[in-house]
């Protein structure tokens, strides 16, 4: 057996890479992305933008959720006009998150035509692939900047593997097409990326954009790719970066692979904002991708939002599905309850809680909690220890092992975070 080595191993954690810091606004609201803020999370609607209430409602809900910023559709006329209504619905609700306006094609248009559209957005996503062809492009590029400088928004210059600039690709694949050793198709497109972004973000300065306001995104869907992409991203300049998959795809696989790409980057220090682009399945709320995006963050110790609370995945010891069903009724009753909780509670996002299955690593799994439970598993006594703050504190048992247990972390909470209310 190797010998004791008294060297300490380093803790694992991101060290975030230096940014500009932006700042995002709505009335007394203010989100800062970059500099030393923590990273963000973002969501975006799928409703029909002209539907005012519910595209308000749906607002209201990725929000309360835990999103910081909103995105929502802008693309004819008709959205455009919404968007001050649904504003004020949302000022009527008393949420104050901030609204992103996602551009393409029309957007010089439109942020032109609507100014009560332009001001009530936080916000705005500008694709460098769909602002405009040949002369048109620099133009329409900046009529969008200049409103944005007019009332004083932030700008993401969002490009997306989908919709690149396909002048710019053909040139650079010409330009490759003669080097003396000529690059891949993907090496010459992640390039296209990335310049795509950087010349647009530069334009922007020229025309007056102050530098802080610039957000820049480059999106693809494959991990790989949007790891590689965004390595060479950070390198290159220091402004905030936006990141997600553009396509995740739907419940586990979108899962996995936002939860892959964004996991390594942000370990890396790279990354200021993020989305979770999950496809909902039928009947699953929109605010899926937003809980994943928290999961992640609070994961890799980046932030904390909720409770947590580790359970056992069971085996063979644990035929009963009791433990099951106690860590989601648990897990359910913490998550409904923190936008309450947030208020009342200060430092409640920070518990552990602990529902173990069987006696081999229940009771120890259940002290390092804030507090715990061991249940009994096969052929176990049918008693549940309970342990708070690394301490057995009582024994339950019978039928109401579940509700006696509810109302122990109920409890523990009043006590513990209760005294804290002003």
């Amino acid at each position: 057996m190797d010998s004791f080595n008294d060297t300490p191993i380093a803790g694992a954690g991101a060290r975030r890479r230096k940014t500009r810091q932006a700042q995002v606004r709505w009335g007394s609201r203010i989100v800062t992305i970059g500099g030393d803020a923590p990273v963000r999370v973002q969501s975006m609607t799928n409703t029909d933008t002209v539907d005012v209430i519910g595209t308000a409602i749906q607002v209201k809900e990725l929000a309360v959720a835990g999103s910081e910023l909103v995105r929502i559709t802008v693309n004819t006329p008709e959205a455009a006009a919404a968007v001050p209504h649904i504003r004020e619905q949302l000022d009527r609700m008393g949420i104050d998150v901030p609204l992103v306006g996602d551009f393409h094609y029309n957007g010089h248009r439109l942020l032109t035509e609507y100014p009560a559209m332009a001001e009530a957005l936080s916000k705005y996503r500008i694709n460098p692939g769909n602002v405009g062809k040949g002369d048109k492009k620099d133009r329409q590029f900046a009529m969008m900047v200049e409103a944005a400088m007019k009332y004083d928004k932030v700008v993401r210059i969002g490009v997306n593997w989908g919709s690149l600039d396909q002048e710019l690709l053909a040139q650079m694949m010409d330009d490759n097409a003669k080097r003396a050793a000529p690059w891949d198709a993907k090496p010459v497109m992640y390039q296209a990326l990335v310049q795509s972004a950087l010349s647009s973000a530069s334009y922007a300065r020229e025309l007056g954009l102050n530098p802080d306001n610039i957000i820049i995104s480059c999106k693809v869907s494959g991990v790989q790719d949007l790891i590689a992409v965004y390595r060479a991203l950070s390198q290159r300049c220091d402004y905030a970066l936006h990141l997600g998959l553009t396509e995740a795809g739907m419940a586990t696989k979108g899962t996995v692979a936002s939860s892959t790409a964004l996991g390594v980057l942000l370990q890396e220090g790279i990354g200021d904002t993020i989305r979770v682009s999950l496809t909902p399945q039928p009947g699953e709320a929109r605010t899926q991708e937003v809980v994943i995006a928290l999961e992640i963050l609070q994961s890799l110790g980046l932030r904390t939002f909720n409770p947590s609370v580790t359970a056992c995945p069971g085996c063979g010891r644990t035929t009963s599905t009791t433990f099951q069903e106690l860590a989601k009724q648990i897990d359910d009753h913490l998550r409904a309850n923190m936008p309450i909780w947030r208020a009342k509670y200060p430092g409640v996002e920070n518990l552990k809680v602990a529902v173990m299955g069987c006696i081999v690593n229940g009771p120890g799994e259940s002290k390092h909690a804030d507090i715990g439970i061991s249940l009994p598993g096969t052929g176990e006594a049918p008693a549940a220890p309970v342990f708070i703050d690394g301490e057995k504190a009582v024994t339950l048992r019978g039928e109401g092992i579940a509700a006696e247990f509810h109302q122990l972390v109920a409890q523990y909470i009043e006590k513990r975070f209760g005294t804290a209310e002003a």
